[in-house]
């Protein structure tokens, strides 16, 4: 064997042994630190001033509408035209400074699709009194609503993720909307509890300590914005997650996978949106 195809195949060894260490040190129980869970609530009163800033903003309402105006047109027309744009996106403190996640990670995105041929009304009639079937997707594998009132809901999700293992969750969501002047809508959906099952969908199925599990979502919150538009209704979501951090040697690796994921995720979740409002409008024909 030659020098350098010994070379070759030593480093592989060393890359794989490397990565395999990793994996196991992500998949390996994980904690939610204090100052973890301070720096989560930086971030999301960081995103919630901006939130309010935009909507107290009489000219403009949607998230793209604050944003380059060559932009915003490129957006606005690929959601027009039934797609679904969908970009990863930070804030900042009110320094401008970027707030560090000790021993976290946030995952904020954002993302919006154009529901043609309803109006903002029946939209929004769906959303805040959901059919539990009718919500189920790929992410959401049972769903339940625990109370409701006067714009607010508290709602049961059962949420699957896939990133490097398959975890699964029972979950509980404060929802609360406000309509807006001009046609004009918005809601926040916080959760309440998150708790990792073991076991899941077996008779041993059993909740794990809230904050000590693999560490894959620890929080979520998610923000939407709904504007009737000419020909329909546009929607927005903007989300933003929590989880623990990944291990500085296979970061490279493991980034793009995630963000792939919440890509996805995002996606997912606005077309089954616009697909359930759709055939609640062929059911219920006005």
């Amino acid at each position: 064997m030659s020098a350098r195809k010994s070379e070759w195949k030593w480093s592989c060894l060393v890359l794989l042994t490397v990565i395999g260490g990793a994996q196991i040190e992500m998949i390996s129980a994980a904690e939610l630190k204090r100052e973890t869970l301070k720096a989560w609530s930086d971030y999301v009163h960081a995103t919630e001033c901006r939130i309010g800033r935009e909507l107290a903003q009489g000219d403009r309402f949607l998230v793209l509408d604050f944003q380059d105006p060559k932009a915003a047109a490129g957006e606005r027309g690929a959601m027009l035209s039934g797609g679904i744009p969908a970009a990863k996106i930070e804030s900042r403190g009110s320094n401008g400074v970027k707030i560090g996640i000790p021993d976290g990670m946030i995952h904020h995105w954002r993302g919006g699709i154009f529901i043609p041929d309803v109006d903002l009304n029946l939209v929004l009639a769906r959303v805040e009194n959901p059919v539990p079937g009718e919500i189920k997707q790929e992410d959401v594998l049972k769903s339940a609503v625990l109370d409701r009132g006067n714009g607010y809901l508290k709602l049961y999700l059962k949420l699957q993720r896939s990133k490097i293992v398959t975890v699964v969750y029972n979950t509980v969501h404060e929802v609360r909307y406000q309509r807006q002047p001009r046609d004009r809508a918005w809601s926040s959906s916080k959760t309440l509890k998150i708790a990792e099952l073991s076991h899941p969908n077996s008779p041993e199925e059993r909740e794990k300590p809230e904050g000590r599990d693999h560490g894959f979502l620890w929080r979520l919150n998610s923000y939407w914005r709904y504007e009737q538009t000419d020909g329909g209704v546009i929607v927005e979501c903007e989300s933003i997650s929590l989880s623990r951090s990944i291990p500085s040697l296979l970061e490279f690796m493991v980034r793009p996978i995630i963000d792939r994921v919440a890509r996805e995720s995002m996606e997912r979740t606005l077309s089954s949106l616009r697909e359930r409002i759709l055939r609640s409008k062929i059911k219920n024909p006005v």
